[in-house]
């Protein structure tokens, strides 16, 4: 049973998972433990589910020994959490090690990589897009022969810039030979959002009811999360996405961004019945960005929304009286995020005795202004906006030491 395709057809929302697969083409490189780590979290963020609502594409086994290995441990040791998937090039021999790197976990899945333009077709495999197109059918039909239990998705390279109508008739026709997913990818992240709806409306209706697309973007031209929106609009219930955004050259659209939206405003891009069988618990999103990046060398940082280190945080004195004010939401109630008030040079006097206070001492109003001044000072001398506790702590200790002493 393919619980992904019956996902889709039943309205719900799949997220084909990219930053081990994907995300290796950022320079990084997930160990196998961390791999398989990352799988079971993301699938835990849907309970049970999980198989139903994610792809974690593990890896691309012809890489080498190592890489085969590692999308094995997490075949094996991922199963029941997510839908592994292994992806390959349109060769048949990569289509045989793919399968038999995930062969025997439930819910497998294998991912053909076949140009759909001619441009990309030439590029990649010296043909034309008709040809690349025949043999990516040749191998879907191969790969069920070899084994019907694993599923066989097709990602349409170069889709973008592909003819609608040559794709939609190999959706149609590599569904009926047995296909699970067509993924439709912009593989240079240079498409429109308008552009992107109009494709992926176009192939839908002229491919028919049973073709079930998936859209993979990338984020060259900073749209992918736009061009996502865009798919989903359409109809698209299976979309790629990365955590951090981790993907070749300027990555795709953000696993944790895509799951907040979709959440927290389900309505506004899908359409129909509820996009989970399980709705996503958002307040697993911060822990496992941390792992990525702990795992991946990425480094979060204070502008990456939802999970950077900028979210939950007050520096400033009106949003740090009427935060609610100057927050799209509530970063403790949403995401389990604690508020934060950091010192800067921007600080006012009631952040400086909200400092203070976190820091054990109570200034009265003479106080707060020479703490004010302070740190203004400290962070202009240092070129850090931020000060440290510590450093702060130390003042006050100072601050108060003298104030306090008898004249």
């Amino acid at each position: 049973m393919d619980v992904v395709r019956r996902s889709a057809a039943a309205g719900r929302v799949v997220v084909w998972e990219e930053s081990a697969r994907d995300g290796a083409q950022a320079k990084t490189l997930m160990t196998p433990e961390s791999r398989v780590r990352l799988a079971r979290a993301t699938g835990r963020v849907f309970g049970a589910d999980g198989p139903r609502h994610v792809v974690f594409a593990a890896g691309f086994p012809a890489v080498c020994g190592e890489e085969f290995e590692a999308v094995r441990r997490v075949a094996v040791e991922a199963e029941g959490a997510v839908s592994v998937a292994a992806v390959c090039r349109g060769a048949r021999p990569d289509v045989e090690q793919a399968l038999v790197s995930v062969r025997g976990s439930r819910h497998a899945r294998v991912m053909v990589v076949v140009p759909a333009s001619d441009a990309m077709a030439h590029a990649m495999v010296h043909r034309t897009a008709a040809e690349a197109l025949q043999t990516g059918l040749d191998l879907v039909k191969q790969a069920r022969d070899q084994d019907d239990e694993v599923a066989v998705d097709v990602c349409l390279a170069d889709a973008s810039r592909a003819d609608a109508a040559v794709m939609a008739r190999f959706a149609r026709t590599a569904t009926n030979a047995g296909a699970g997913l067509i993924v439709l990818a912009d593989t240079v992240g240079a498409q429109l959002p308008d552009d992107c709806g109009r494709m992926f409306t176009q192939v839908r209706s002229a491919a028919g009811a049973d073709v079930v697309l998936a859209s993979h973007p990338h984020n060259d031209l900073g749209l992918a999360l736009a061009n996502t929106l865009q798919a989903l609009s359409a109809g698209v219930r299976v979309v790629a996405s990365s955590w951090l955004g981790i993907a070749e050259r300027a990555g795709m659209v953000a696993t944790e961004q895509l799951l907040f939206l979709l959440a927290r405003h389900p309505d506004r891009f899908v359409d129909g019945t509820t996009p989970w069988w399980t709705a996503p618990d958002l307040t697993r999103l911060p822990g496992i960005a941390r792992m990525v990046a702990a795992a991946t060398g990425v480094p979060l940082s204070v502008t990456n929304p939802i999970v950077g280190t900028g979210v939950g945080t007050i520096s400033t004195g009106t949003p740090f009286v009427h935060p609610e004010l100057f927050q799209p939401f509530d970063p403790h109630d949403v995401l389990g995020i604690e508020p934060h008030v950091l010192l800067t040079q921007l600080a006012s006097a009631r952040v400086v005795t909200a400092v203070a206070a976190r820091l054990g001492h109570t200034l009265d109003r003479d106080q707060a202004r020479a703490a004010m001044s302070w740190a203004k000072a400290r962070a202009f001398r240092t070129g850090r906006a931020v000060i440290e506790d510590a450093a702060f702590a130390a003042y006050l200790d100072g601050l108060t030491r003298t104030t306090l002493s008898p004249s």
